[in-house]
């Protein structure tokens, strides 16, 4: 019974700290957009770095978590997005164009 307990602890606590990591909105960063495949669901941003992702200032392809986001841009449009791990890919999961 007392292991029993104590896993439903550990289970409950490991729970509770997942939850809090994925409340943790992802950054919005500066970026630019190069390019738009909606056939694909994909966007081309340059980009500053993007620091939940460890990744420095480059150009390079994104998922876009909706077709909706690929419809409220153009290229040429200076943004500010927020992109995580989503299934393996990284993608766009937040866009709103810069004032």
């Amino acid at each position: 019974m007392r292991k029993f307990l104590i896993a439903v602890v550990m289970a409950f606590a490991f729970s509770s700290m997942a939850q809090i990591a994925s409340a943790q909105e992802a950054p919005m960063v500066a970026g630019e957009v190069k390019k738009l495949n909606p056939d694909a669901g994909k966007m081309t941003i340059k980009h500053d770095p993007i620091p939940n992702l460890d990744m420095g200032s480059m150009t390079m392809v994104f998922k876009a978590k909706d077709a909706e986001m690929l419809n409220s841009v153009k290229p040429g449009d200076k943004i500010q997005f927020s992109a995580e791990r989503v299934n393996g890919q990284i993608t766009v999961t937040k866009i709103e164009k810069s004032r």
